[in-house]
């Protein structure tokens, strides 16, 4: 399945291969023989293995390596990835089927071909027929962070796909016990899951409050991420998560190495707290995620560029974290609120920039696990406008922030 509101344009643009991209320069289906199609085979069993992902077709490399030759593709080579054609193909070389997809966006008046991989639901894909010198048979395929699609032969790559595979089938028979006992009942429970939810988020805060006092002047930020379904998950598969996810950010003002590497098991899953610093984030062991972090507002004055990095930081982790601990389709709700002990204006580059107070605002939204990953620069800066309302921007204020939004996410 598609992400919601694929943005076709910074694909094909990104120019940067990872473990959920990959770039080929244009060519026919049809005519790049047995061995050229293993290729497209390769790849899409790695990705659906891994976390799932894009290929775009139509962008070669440039002298340097680079994939940065836009040529798009022809009529005759964009006919030619037919989806029937391609997926009788691929299937006859894995077990079971890999669910992707075909698109054609047109981009700057150029048409691409883009497989769109979702990662397995139930079983890992293993490569069932083999090709000379690009596929091997009985041999389960991965996807890594320098943009290769290999064989999984590390004791832990291989662990790491069958502990994937216990967890969707461990999720897929939770759901399926769910509706057994509840599909009687009236949907007038579900609310209770919120207010559940709501007192988790109230306990963990005031554990916080405790241990890091707020001083006068001070701003807390908060953030939290709820799955639609709670999971049961060890404190080594959560660990293994954050591991997984990284840093949103190379060099990130709320997530750091240190930050990171300091998260201890605690009785309700992973807890960090680390040394002075007034930040706490806590992931359970259902699968919920808080990120809490106090930021100054001396004189009643909260830095917009504070709240703008921590939603923009959160919402990166939290797409990282979650493609690697639920299903794709597995929806989230994701909250991001600011609290104060007075009433507070936004000032940006030095200066106040809203024309009215506040001294709380919130903003929602509810994404899918995959979506939120794929989208999370739209997602930060939907949260943010969404936050901003109660504060009633300046036109002048809104440019300000929209560049900087842009500026920001858009470094690595």
């Amino acid at each position: 399945m598609v992400p919601e509101r694929t943005d076709w344009k910074e694909l094909v643009f990104r120019g940067v291969e990872s473990d959920e991209l990959d770039y080929k320069a244009a060519q026919d289906w049809e005519e790049i023989g047995r061995v050229g199609r293993a290729k497209f085979v390769r790849h899409l069993l790695a990705f659906a293995n891994t976390r799932g992902g894009c290929i775009v077709v139509g962008v070669g490399e440039d002298s340097s390596g680079y994939p940065s030759r836009r040529t798009g593709l022809t009529p005759k080579q964009c006919a030619s990835f037919d989806p029937t054609k391609v997926g009788s193909f691929v299937n006859q070389h894995v077990e079971p089927p890999i669910d992707f997809v075909i698109e054609r966006p047109v981009v700057r008046g150029k048409r691409y071909a883009v497989f769109v991989v979702r990662p397995f639901r139930e079983l890992p894909h293993v490569c069932s027929a083999g090709v000379e010198g690009e596929l091997q048979t009985g041999v389960f395929y991965i996807r890594t962070a320098d943009a290769s699609s290999r064989p999984a032969h590390r004791a832990l790559e291989l662990e790491d796909i069958v502990r994937r595979a216990l967890r969707n089938k461990r999720e897929m028979l939770g759901r399926m016990l769910r509706g057994i006992l509840y599909e009687n009942r009236s949907g007038s429970q579900e609310p209770a899951g919120r207010e559940r939810f709501d007192d988790v988020v109230s306990s963990a805060e005031n554990y916080f409050r405790h241990r890091r006092p707020s001083a006068g002047g001070t701003l807390r930020l908060s953030f939290a991420v709820q799955p639609e379904t709670a999971g049961s998950f060890e404190r080594s598969e959560l660990r293994h998560a954050v591991d997984q996810a990284g840093l949103p950010r190379p060099c990130g003002r709320f997530f750091t190495p240190g930050l990171m590497a300091s998260a201890h098991p605690c009785n309700l899953g992973l807890r960090c707290l680390a040394g002075a610093a007034p930040v706490m984030w806590q992931l359970f062991t259902s699968g919920e995620f808080l990120f809490f972090a106090d930021v100054p507002s001396p004189g009643g004055r909260g830095n917009a560029e504070d709240m703008l990095e921590f939603v923009s930081e959160t919402v990166a982790f939290a797409g990282k974290l979650y493609s690697g601990l639920i299903p794709a389709d597995s929806l989230l709700t994701v909250t991001f609120r600011m609290s104060s002990s007075e009433k507070v204006k936004l000032r940006f580059g030095g200066r106040i920039v809203s024309k009215a107070a506040a001294d709380r605002s919130s903003a929602s939204l509810c994404r899918s696990a995959a979506d939120l990953a794929a989208g999370d620069r739209a997602h930060a800066a939907r949260l943010w406008s969404e936050f901003a309302v109660p504060f009633r921007l300046a036109t002048a204020a809104k440019n300000l922030t929209a560049r900087f939004i842009g500026e920001y996410l858009q470094k690595p």
